[in-house]
């Protein structure tokens, strides 16, 4: 295991930083939306910003689920791209 996924972000957290000064920078960063594809990290900034206007429990959790299934999905997709990389340059040679 990642030892950054060993330290999720959690509702409580995510809450606590909402009372905070630049609370939607501090939330981005600590659900490293930059570890995701551009379209998601802007849809992942869109959920922060009404999660912290609304301050709702269950936009929190629905926050920390897509923003983990978006990290995912960058990740498996990075790995795909990288791998048929590696099998057309081997067909090339």
């Amino acid at each position: 295991m990642n030892p950054k996924e060993s330290s999720e972000i959690t509702v409580k957290t995510l809450l606590a930083l909402r009372q905070g000064s630049d609370a939607l920078r501090a939330i981005t960063e600590n659900l490293r939306v930059k570890e995701m594809g551009p379209a998601d990290h802007i849809r992942t900034k869109h959920e922060a910003k009404a999660f912290v206007e609304s301050g709702d429990l269950t936009a929190a959790e629905a926050l920390l689920k897509s923003a983990q299934a978006r990290r995912e999905l960058n990740q498996s997709q990075s790995i795909t791209e990288k791998m048929t990389q590696q099998n057309t340059q081997r067909m090339c040679q």
